[in-house]
Order: C-alpha cells, then structure tokens, then sequence
C-alpha cells in the first residue's frame, strides 16, 4: 500500500517514527511530509532512514527526477495519516490554507484522510477546534482519537493521540 504521513508540530510526533517503521516492515510504500514545526520536535532525517525517501519540507519542493512531491505523493496515496494533527494543523485544513506541505497535501490527495489529533485538553474542548473537527468530519475525512492519557502537560486528560498500532489498524481498514 502507498502511504502518505503528514506530520504536525506536536511531541507526539516522535510516535510517527515508529509508525512510519512499521509501515515499512510490512512492505508499504511510505512517504512523509512535514510541517517546519514538525522538524523541531523529530528531524526529517529520521524519517528519510525509515523511509528510504526524502521527506518532503516544502510547499516548492523539487525531487532530485524533477518531480514535485506534493503532486506525485498525491497521486499514488492510498490513505494519508496526518498525526498529530494539532489545533493549528485542523484549523487550516478546515479552512483549506495550503500553508506548509502537510496541508497543502490534503487539498491535492484524493485518497482517504485520516486525521490523530493531539494537543492539550482545553484546546480540543474549544468551541473553535471542535467546530473544525465538524467541518472536516462533514467533508469526509475520518478521525482516530484523541483520547484520555498522560499529556505533555504531567496530567490526564483528553488530547493524547492515539497510539500508533491504533493508526495502523485504521490504514489498514481505511486502504482496502
């Protein structure tokens, strides 16, 4: 299967490189993009070794054949999992801003999208952030989580992403 990973600026995005390694175990295809938030928290050489392929960083990326990524990843993508999915991330999606590569993706994949939001408890349970997920739910896109965990903050609460056999289990159902 040829999975697209988007990757948001959040700490769970250190989850991503486990999935994106288990992807590969299997035999799946995997690319990755990433938002410039997202390199802060894991670097996109660590999905380039998982991967075997350049991550894509940037809305004007050229690949070394000349293809643009954010077209061509695009095109072969059966599922595209954007995890964490942050409020940020949401938002725009919601709103259709191609503002990094990771959305920009979603406006030009025509596979299915799945969305792992991941953030702090008040932030998934502001009116904004929930009135997004809605918009998105309403366009089709499908979503895993967030549920109740240990936060970045030192507390339980709603916002945790899912863990990342959960996503997989949701590529797999989502991709045939």
């Amino acid at each position: 299967m040829n999975v697209l990973l988007g990757i948001g600026g959040g700490i769970a995005a250190y989850k991503v490189a486990w999935l994106a390694s288990r992807l590969m175990q299997r035999g799946d295809v995997v690319r990755v993009a990433m938002t410039p938030d997202a390199t802060r928290f894991v670097g996109a050489v660590t999905f380039e070794g998982l991967t075997g392929r350049k991550a894509i960083l940037s809305s004007t990326q050229v690949d070394p054949d000349g293809a643009l990524p954010h077209l061509e990843a695009a095109k072969s993508a059966q599922v595209y999992v954007i995890a964490p999915a942050t409020a940020n991330l949401l938002a725009g999606l919601a709103m259709g801003v191609a503002a990094d590569p990771v959305a920009l993706l979603a406006l030009t994949c025509r596979c299915p999208i799945l969305l792992c939001p991941a953030m702090n408890d008040a932030m998934w349970q502001a009116a904004a952030v929930q009135a997004n997920v809605a918009r998105l739910r309403d366009r089709g896109l499908h979503f895993r989580g967030p549920v109740t965990g240990h936060l970045a903050e030192g507390y339980d609460a709603i916002g945790r992403m899912v863990e990342p056999d959960e996503i997989l289990a949701a590529i797999t159902e989502l991709g045939s």
